[in-house]
């Protein structure tokens, strides 16, 4: 069983309520002979020196605090805790109302360790690295504020493959799948695999249908000389780097995965999914009759039998 020693919390800057919550914990930890420490408002070069010394990592706030706290935990390896307050909360794990509950199982070791995979992106203009960035859920290349298409030469495992014209081009990790590229249309991936989503935004006259790449497999993506507007790149929707005409953006499999605390069964990931996606639809256990409901198409009538 995993000790805890030395715990960080992390509570979303933006969010007035989560810096209560972070107080209380630390405060209950504390109680427990438990060292930790809080930071409501960070970055990632202040937090990294903290993170690296601790056991565990807990994130207040929505998926947005989660996929900032994996760009920092991942390269320690330590584990993530996520306490929900914000609005989804796909990656977090603990309800605010019933965190000290949920503290109480993770200090008794009665938890798992999910790994999700992350991606590593680099920037190269004229051969020379200005820029990269692990992602938990995608890299998008975009168009800037002006609504012209822009053109992005696109390569697999060194062989070109198709020239994206359009808005942009997600490229998402299992994660990410039930992100950005899901509202484009994309397919969902389980997140235990470690394949690459690639996915068009608004394409023209181009190759419009995602594509799952095999594992292991590495994505290029050159700016066309002919692209005339502004082009951006963003790392889990944060703005990374305006590129120029034949910047090359290489994207693979990181080195580092994200390793999240689990307290519910390891099956959670569908039926969390999609009670966010179908919030009218009852749950049911299996084997339980589907119940009877009123056909809609053919409203009664009087004297119908």
């Amino acid at each position: 069983m995993q000790s805890f020693q030395h715990v960080g919390i992390l509570a979303h800057p933006l969010r007035s309520g989560t810096a209560p919550i972070a107080q209380a914990v630390a405060q209950a930890l504390q109680a427990k002979g438990i060292e930790a420490w809080v930071r409501t408002a960070w970055d990632a070069s202040r937090a990294q020196p903290l993170v690296e010394g601790s056991d565990l990592v807990i994130a207040i706030g929505g998926d947005g605090a989660m996929l900032r706290a994996a760009r920092v935990c991942a390269p320690a390896n330590v584990p993530m805790l996520g306490i929900n307050a914000g609005h989804l909360g796909f990656l977090t794990e603990v309800s605010p109302d019933d965190w000290e509950e949920s503290l109480e199982m993770v200090l008794a070791g009665d938890f798992w360790i999910e790994q999700r995979m992350m991606l590593r992106c680099e920037i190269r203009r004229a051969e020379v690295l200005f820029g990269h960035s692990d992602a938990l859920n995608d890299v998008v290349i975009s168009r800037g504020a002006i609504a012209r298409s822009i053109r992005l030469d696109t390569h697999i495992d060194g062989g070109w493959a198709t020239t994206y014209h359009g808005d942009g081009l997600i490229v998402a990790t299992p994660t990410g799948s039930t992100a950005y590229a899901l509202a484009v249309g994309g397919p969902i991936l389980p997140p235990e695999l470690r394949n690459i989503l690639v996915v068009p935004v608004a394409p023209h006259l181009s190759m419009d249908r995602p594509m799952v790449l095999a594992q292991g497999a590495t994505v290029q993506v050159v700016v066309d000389p002919h692209t005339a507007t502004e082009v951006v790149l963003t790392v889990d929707g944060e703005l990374i780097a305006s590129l120029e005409s034949s910047d090359h953006v290489t994207i693979r499999a990181s080195d580092h995965v994200s390793r999240f605390v689990r307290l519910r069964d390891r099956n959670y990931f569908y039926r969390s999914l999609l009670d966010r996606l179908e919030p009218r639809v009852p749950g049911r256990v299996p084997g339980e009759a589907i119940p009877k409901q009123a056909d809609a198409s053919f409203p009664p009538r009087a004297g119908r039998l």
